[in-house]
């Protein structure tokens, strides 16, 4: 028995010799915090993603008829040369109410829907970035070279994209 003593104490003198760290495990505030830190990063991203997602939605909701728009655009063309024809005719005033009438309720339920129209007219500077060219002819004046000498066809908006470029005749 004393020879288990000895050995007992000559493994505590080996053991004081070497320097053995142990690792402390983490306070209990420290798990906590580390905890806290960890749920608030999740909360952030989990916001900014609903926050991402909503963005996308109305962006997709205002964008959603684009298809349609762009398909109505050509009556909305028919409708104003049935109007232009018609304005010459004095026999068919009814008629002439009539399909205005009826191109004016079109045009509000488009607008109503985020159509309006790119406001271009004769005389406007030409910009290849919001104008699409059809054609150039002699400039009328000099003042007239580079703007817009006729509107052939209106541009259209929905909301902020152009989903039709004007297109115009331009002086050279």
């Amino acid at each position: 028995m004393s020879d288990t003593k000895e050995n007992i104490e000559e493994k505590e003198i080996q053991l004081e010799d070497k320097t053995v760290e142990i690792p402390q495990e983490p306070t209990l505030e420290e798990q906590l915090d580390k905890e806290k830190d960890k749920f608030l990063r999740l909360f952030a991203e989990f916001e900014n993603y609903k926050r991402r997602t909503s963005k996308e939605r109305i962006e997709l909701f205002k964008t959603a008829n684009q298809e349609l728009m762009t398909v109505l655009l050509p009556i909305l063309d028919d409708f104003e040369r049935a109007l232009a024809h018609i304005e010459d005719d004095k026999e068919a005033e009814e008629l002439r109410k009539g399909v205005l009438l009826i191109y004016q309720k079109l045009v509000t339920t488009l607008e109503q829907k985020g159509l309006a129209i790119t406001d271009v007219k004769s005389g406007d500077t030409f910009d290849a970035e919001i104008h699409e060219a059809i054609t150039q002819i002699p400039a009328p004046s000099k003042k007239m070279k580079g703007k817009i000498v006729d509107v052939i066809e209106k541009g259209y908006k929905l909301g902020d994209k152009t989903i039709r470029f004007p297109k115009v005749v331009i002086g050279q």
